[in-house]
């Protein structure tokens, strides 16, 4: 029996919806363990794009799929994924999809005061989604938050959110300029919501729990990257949770003991999404060449996606940070067609040279990649089906990344599809 966490090592996108939904073949539950709709999950079945946020990718593979305690869920939009799958043929029935009766509820202030946050801020924004994901987490830490086992039982739910509307209204109205939300509004529709996603309201830890005792195997799925990290991230440029491997047994509700593995997804170069520092960021015709061919654009969002050269600083940062068993390399084959390929590893800070990521980002800011150039390769690897066939240009890049992380790598995608991928050692076997 294994229990495999799979967390994103860059600042997310890194593709690890693929990943997920090829492991999920092999486990028995899939988790999603933190985050929210903030979060999108891209996967491509039978040439048929299919894109998640909050549901796990695992459903897909007609597993039993799990939303942890550490999730913030906005009812309306799993409501709204549910349907969405269920059109598509994918069973989302109580049977199939659990939510953790501990998990916090996005009420529509939440996302009301994150817009209009943003709008105040102008310039200085921070790039959130809007998605309210913040600011509930901010509630949940001012433990006036609502669980979803409080919206279910409905015990004093109408005269707590009251209280609460009173006092965000005057937060809307007097310091943002926005419009108010109406308590009576919200209550009917979450009623409404309660009512119909009482069945899938469970203790996900005891079911978690259970299905281990019986020796099935558990599949932890993260969000966004680890750069994005509250506490570990581009601070303050992150999002509003622990994207990191050990939230997986605070958001899903098990010991450190039950984790059998960690996978970090790790893109062939970089890219990140929003505002914030980027060392080895491309203004250049290779970052559009990258961005082009990477079709890289934001599962939720849309925004294009910032491009660089694989950055062994943050990589390795991934790596210290969340005990990285193995790797996960993807979107090899955008990188074909290029003379060369630069690998940063390392930053100069001021005439020094450092391998550490600063914490300060006015030092981030000033620090300049240091690069390793490889020869690129101008063969189309998307047909490659094992290692032995890839070009030995594309051999030597990956076997330098092994040995900059000191990690094995037991997955490579070559393309979107589940057949474009080349698996070297399982890590549920």
């Amino acid at each position: 029996m294994a229990n495999i966490v799979i967390i994103g090592t860059q600042w997310g996108d890194e593709g690890k919806g693929k990943i997920v939904d090829l492991l999920a073949e092999r486990a028995d539950l899939v988790v999603r363990f933190q985050g929210g709709n903030n979060a999108g999950h891209t996967m491509v079945v039978d040439g048929e794009q299919l894109i998640s946020h909050l549901v796990p990718s695992g459903i897909l593979q007609g597993k039993i799929c799990m939303i942890g305690n550490g999730v913030v869920v906005d009812p309306a939009v799993l409501i709204e994924e549910m349907d969405y799958l269920s059109g598509k043929g994918v069973p989302c029935g109580p049977q199939q999809l659990m939510v953790s009766e501990r998990a916090q509820v996005i009420m529509p202030y939440h996302q009301a005061i994150d817009l209009a946050r943003e709008v105040k801020k102008g310039k200085d924004k921070i790039g959130t989604t809007g998605r309210g994901i913040g600011p509930t987490y901010e509630d949940k830490a001012m433990r006036r938050g609502f669980r979803f086992v409080d919206l279910i039982n409905a015990v004093d739910f109408k005269t707590r959110l009251t209280g609460i509307v009173e006092e965000v209204n005057f937060y809307l109205e007097q310091f943002l300029g926005a419009e108010p939300v109406d308590a009576d509004a919200i209550a009917e529709a979450y009623m409404a919501y309660a009512q119909r996603l009482a069945p899938h309201v469970t203790d996900v830890s005891a079911a978690i729990h259970e299905a281990m005792r019986d020796g099935r195997q558990v599949l932890f799925e993260g969000a966004q990257g680890t750069h994005l990290d509250i506490d570990h991230g581009t601070y303050p440029f992150v999002t509003s949770s622990n994207t990191v491997s050990g939230n997986a047994c605070c958001g899903a509700g098990v010991g450190p003991k039950d984790i059998s593995g960690v996978i970090g997804i790790v893109k062939a170069y970089t890219t990140r999404v929003g505002a914030g520092p980027f060392p080895s960021e491309l203004f250049d015709g290779t970052g559009d060449y990258l961005q082009s061919k990477g079709d890289e654009f934001g599962a939720t969002t849309g925004r294009r996606r910032r491009c660089g050269w694989l950055d062994m600083v943050i990589l390795n940062n991934a790596v210290r940070l969340n005990s990285l068993t193995g790797l996960a390399i993807t979107k090899l084959d955008v990188l074909g067609g290029l003379d060369e390929i630069k690998i940063c590893t390392a930053y100069e800070l001021k005439g020094e040279t450092i391998q550490t990521f600063p914490a300060c980002l006015n030092r981030l800011g000033e620090c300049r990649p240091i690069y390793e150039t490889l020869p690129g390769w101008k063969e189309d690897i998307s047909s490659v089906r094992s290692y032995d066939q890839m070009p030995q240009n594309v051999k030597n890049y990956l076997k330098r990344i092994e040995i900059l992380t000191g990690v094995p790598i037991r997955i490579i995608s070559v393309g979107p599809q589940r057949d474009q991928t080349i698996v070297l050692e399982h890590p549920f076997e």
